[in-house]
């Protein structure tokens, strides 16, 4: 089965990036708006109750973490894909280190750039023209985050929560 593990900001965030993310994101229906920590990996139903001893181990060392959004921005030209960029500060950096560590141990095939995706696969044009747009609106936003995420995808391509560890206790 196919894992992810990621944070959710505050509804408020959530409802600033569905607002684009309806239009511009062929994923709206399958995932909430996240900031991924593990890209998705698969794991045996057998193993996964290791991988969440560990991640409840490590939630238990690391504080919750502030999620600061700074503007829009683009993986272009690479990927033609619209974030809400978030800086990358120390506490989220070392979240997301560890999430590649013990039973989960492995390297990440991109490197750490936090951010909640609103667009993707956009055409060339319609990604200029959003990102245009976008790039003109004051995007900051602060707030701090107490708590990750274990997700599993289900057939139909959409992910739930397996399991919620808090930050910190």
């Amino acid at each position: 089965m196919k894992y992810g593990i990621v944070l959710f900001p505050s509804k408020k965030l959530q409802d600033i990036a569905n607002s684009y993310r309806k239009r511009y994101d062929p994923n709206y229906a399958l995932i909430p708006p996240h900031l991924t920590l593990r890209a998705p990996f698969e794991s045996s139903e057998e193993d996964i109750g290791k991988v969440v001893a560990h991640l409840r181990e490590l939630s238990k060392e690391m504080a919750p973490v502030t999620l600061k959004i700074t503007k829009f921005s683009s993986f272009a030209p690479v990927h033609n894909v619209i974030y809400m960029k978030a800086e990358p500060t120390r506490e989220l950096t070392e979240l997301h280190e560890k999430m590649y560590s013990g039973v989960l141990e492995g390297k990440p095939e991109y490197a750490f750039v936090p951010h909640v995706t609103i667009a993707q696969n956009l055409s060339d044009d319609e990604h200029s023209d959003v990102l245009g747009t976008l790039k003109m609106q004051d995007a900051a936003h602060e707030e701090v985050i107490d708590r990750f995420h274990l997700l599993y995808q289900l057939d139909n391509g959409s992910w739930t929560v397996y399991e919620t560890f808090i930050l910190g206790v």
